[in-house]
């Protein structure tokens, strides 16, 4: 339905809906109201910080080409690297402040905004090599599967022929013969992965068991994953809280013999979620850190624009190559040190992150407490981005450098974008109905509004229910933007309509 329409059957026949907002003021129709507050509109919503491209160095060219071509904001793209190039160091490389304090190159990245904000293409430009690169290890392993096919079924023969030895022997009275090693039935051989799309709990910790360096969880919507923790079994929310810390774990089955190995519980998660979503997903449960995991980022919206200059997606392959093809010894933790002067800045922001904390409350403290291991994550993942664009030697150290670009990403963009995403989707549904029943007023100019054809017609996904409607009104009619009118047409019995009139000067100041 269009806006003229919509107004239309908002507005009675002898209102005054024809009269320009500029006729208020003289007609005397003001009277009465009060100054509207219109920071409603905005609810608690921080301003998004633009993406500090100097993190990034010479791929901050690439990065934005990639967003370009995909039409999306710049942030889903940096992100997305960022997350992807963590899960491919994965558990080859863990760095460290000083003894006692390491941290493995795990990073969750969340992407806020609307169906139209073109995540998912943001996605896709940061993972589109990774895809290649696993299509390349399946069709690998299928050949190693026809291998182990052709042993398995050897390993089958042996073992037949072993067991009518056995049974011979016994009929023989004499010596039992020893089961051959070729009897014996090989392992399946595990899958490579990069990374997985959708798995339980329980399909994960198998599918880390054969892949010791961790692999990347990409979800294009997180509200399903998020959903999903308790679906299949209890302790699905405690599985991916330790998945984070890509510590050893065991896994005990009753269907198994043998309890399931993994050496490193690590798993890099990237994925979108709109707001509404997200804020059911804070508000639904207890604050138990895993949402404070996540860098979340929710940026402005941006109008889609034809590219200017094709992104060179081969160079993106192969800084991804380089990374998936650091040697990482067996049965050993290579631990990658700051240098002395990285680790003396560390320490000294340590000391204004604790006071952040300190200062903070709610999800913003969570988060912010455990940005310290963050910090360090991304030093790393800068420092092996960095080296596996330009070449040389494999970095021996972090340098200042990388631990000072992390840091800004963290100060400059992540916090703040903490505080909007946490700022706004932990709001109560009231205040964030209001907030969307005060935006679409002055989108479509409204001069009168009606509960039932708001329900019916507006569109507004979170405005289907009377009572959120008449709450969101009410929140309105405090804040000085609406005044109950019923009205009834004509002379007709019955109940009035629950109308309210729209304060004029809201559209004067939503102009100006």
């Amino acid at each position: 339905m269009s806006a003229a329409s919509m107004q239309s059957r908002f507005d009675d026949a002898e209102s005054f809906t024809s009269m320009p907002f500029e006729g208020f003021a003289t007609s005397g129709r003001t009277a009465g109201w009060s100054t509207p507050d219109m920071s409603v509109t905005r609810a608690s919503l921080a301003p998004a910080p633009l993406f500090p491209g100097d993190v990034l160095g010479d791929l901050m060219p690439l990065v934005r080409d990639l967003a370009a071509g995909k039409g999306a904001p710049v942030d889903y793209v940096a992100i997305g690297v960022l997350t992807v190039a963590a899960s491919l160091i994965g558990g080859k490389r863990w760095v460290s402040a000083w003894e006692g304090f390491d941290q493995p190159c795990i990073l969750w990245g969340g992407l806020v905004g609307d169906p139209s904000s073109n995540k998912s293409p943001g996605i896709d430009a940061a993972t589109l090599p990774l895809r290649t690169m696993e299509g390349e290890l399946a069709e690998q392993h299928r050949v190693v599967l026809m291998s182990h096919a052709t042993v398995a079924e050897r390993a089958k023969a042996e073992r037949k022929q072993w067991e009518d030895r056995v049974k011979q022997a016994t009929k023989d009275n004499a010596e039992t013969p020893d089961m051959p090693e070729e009897a014996e039935a090989p392992e399946a051989p595990q899958r490579p992965r990069l990374m997985v799309q959708d798995s339980t709990p329980e399909e994960m910790a198998s599918i880390l068991a054969g892949n010791v360096n961790g692999t990347l969880h990409l979800r294009d919507e997180l509200a399903g994953w998020l959903d999903s923790f308790e679906r299949y079994s209890p302790g699905g929310r405690a599985f991916w809280l330790e998945a984070y810390g890509g510590r050893h774990f065991v896994v005990d089955r009753k269907s198994q013999t043998k309890p399931l190995v993994v050496p490193f519980n690590g798993v890099s998660v990237l994925g979108g979620i709109q707001p509404d979503k997200l804020r059911d997903a804070l508000l639904g449960v207890s604050d138990d850190g895993l949402v404070a995991r996540f860098m979340w980022v929710w940026p402005e919206a941006i109008r889609f624009s034809r590219p200017r200059q094709i992104a060179d997606t081969a160079r993106l392959e192969r800084l991804y190559r380089r990374l998936q093809q650091i040697h990482r010894p067996a049965d050993e933790t290579v631990t990658i040190p700051l240098d002395a002067c990285a680790a003396d800045v560390f320490e000294e922001w340590i000391a204004d992150n604790d006071a952040d904390v300190r200062q903070a409350a709610g999800l913003y403290a969570s988060w912010a407490g455990k940005a310290r291991g963050l910090a360090l994550r991304l030093a790393l993942t800068l420092e092996y981005l960095t080296w596996a664009d330009a070449g040389g030697r494999e970095p021996s150290c972090v340098s200042v450098l990388s631990l000072t670009n992390a840091l800004t990403l963290i100060e400059d963009y992540l916090k703040p974008h903490a505080r909007r995403v946490f700022g706004d989707a932990a709001l109560p549904p009231v205040e964030k109905d209001a907030a969307a029943l005060a935006r679409f007023i002055l989108k479509e100019g409204l001069q009168r509004i009606n509960g039932r054809e708001l329900r019916r017609d507006a569109r507004l996904p979170t405005l289907k229910v009377a009572s959120d409607v008449e709450a969101a009104c009410a929140a309105l009619e405090e804040a000085g933007w609406l005044r109950e009118a019923p009205s009834r047409s004509g002379n007709a019995p019955g109940r009035q309509r629950k109308d309210h009139l729209v304060n004029p000067a809201v559209h004067g100041a939503g102009r100006g």
